[in-house]
């Protein structure tokens, strides 16, 4: 069965990331307030973005991926950025080997 991850943008500005196999209809039960928890408390939300997979477990897979990324690395998936995609998923923090002091 065919599946569709997709991205939608809430009027919050956030971004709600989930898998279907009606896209159609599950943007319509979002905009009615029938979708998840998330998007019913951020009306109005635009689809902004979608992927199609041949079988669902594929969009869900790819769904749970792109649901751990940053806003940043969402918005260059969505603007077809994907040469950005690698060097938004470096870990930069305090502790990321980028930082280490070797002098110590």
């Amino acid at each position: 069965m065919k599946g569709y991850m997709y991205i939608l943008k809430c009027s919050d500005d956030s971004y709600y990331t989930g898998s279907t196999t009606n896209l159609e209809l599950r943007l319509a039960q979002h905009q009615n307030g029938e979708g998840a928890n998330y998007t019913k408390k951020r009306l109005p939300v635009t689809l902004v973005y979608y992927e199609e997979f041949n079988r669902i477990d594929k969009a869900f897979y790819r769904e749970k991926q792109v649901q751990g990324w940053s806003k940043k690395k969402k918005e260059a998936l969505i603007k077809g950025r994907e040469n950005e995609l690698r060097s938004l998923a470096q870990c930069l923090n305090e502790s990321s080997h980028k930082n280490w002091n070797k002098e110590g």
